[in-house]
């Protein structure tokens, strides 16, 4: 048995609070955490990837979408798909990032 806790979780190599939860050849998992204000800005990666909303309320955007997203939903996005997150709440947003390698 393997367990990583938040707090000695790998940190991701960008300027925000992300931490490599799980990795595995087929699926990454990230907990990340959005302070008010704060942006994931839109990307594209090779890879599906589910967010998982734990706690706090911000807007996922895709290039033809913005959907407001709040604890318990999931918002599946394809590989290629420009995506971002934005924390548009006064209140710490904390979400799972599942990549689907």
């Amino acid at each position: 048995m393997r367990s990583i806790s938040l707090d000695n979780a790998e940190k991701v190599p960008f300027n925000l609070d992300g931490r490599k939860m799980f990795i595995s050849e087929k699926v990454e998992i990230i907990h990340l955490t959005l302070k008010p204000g704060e942006v994931l800005d839109k990307h594209t990666n090779p890879f599906n990837v589910v967010f998982y909303i734990l706690e706090g309320s911000g807007v996922v955007e895709t290039e033809d979408e913005s959907k407001l997203v709040e604890p318990d939903m999931t918002i599946e996005i394809q590989k290629g798909i420009p995506r971002g997150i934005k924390n548009t709440s006064n209140h710490i947003l904390r979400l799972l990032v599942v990549k689907i390698l």
